[in-house]
């Protein structure tokens, strides 16, 4: 239970950085201050709920797309999140096609990365056990 929160934890503070990261880098993409935490929420739902989906899809189907589904995931949680909620707004087909692809590699790389950083404590205490 402790590493499905865990996990929630750190998909959630990644897909905040992604989509904050893309509405820096990438012309057209803004967050409202005020909207900025529904869609986050929204969209790590979504992402939630879609990628075992698409990846399950994937490994069925298609085996050689399994990688990817994480990508796929990620533009359907970035057009519903864009579409329902008034947090994220997208102007501009360059938006619409770099946001989603800034959002999965910054929240991919933040996912690899977070867990070293926020668990840097209990990692150095588990090696220090083993060791």
């Amino acid at each position: 239970m402790l590493r499905l929160v865990a996990s929630a934890t750190i998909a959630l503070i990644a897909d905040a950085l992604g989509l904050l990261v893309a509405a820096i880098v990438v012309d057209g993409i803004g967050i409202s201050v005020v909207g900025f935490v529904v869609a986050v929420v929204v969209f790590a739902v979504v992402d939630l709920l879609v990628q075992p989906l698409f990846r399950q899809l994937a490994f069925k189907q298609a085996p050689a797309l399994i990688g990817s589904s994480a990508l796929v995931a990620t533009i359907v949680s970035f057009v519903v999140t864009a579409t329902f909620t008034d947090g994220l707004s997208v102007s501009g087909s360059t938006a619409w096609f770099l946001g989603p692809l800034v959002v999965w590699a910054v929240a991919m790389l933040a996912q690899f990365l977070l867990p070293f950083v926020i668990f840097k404590k209990t990692l150095a205490r588990a090696r220090a056990e083993r060791g």
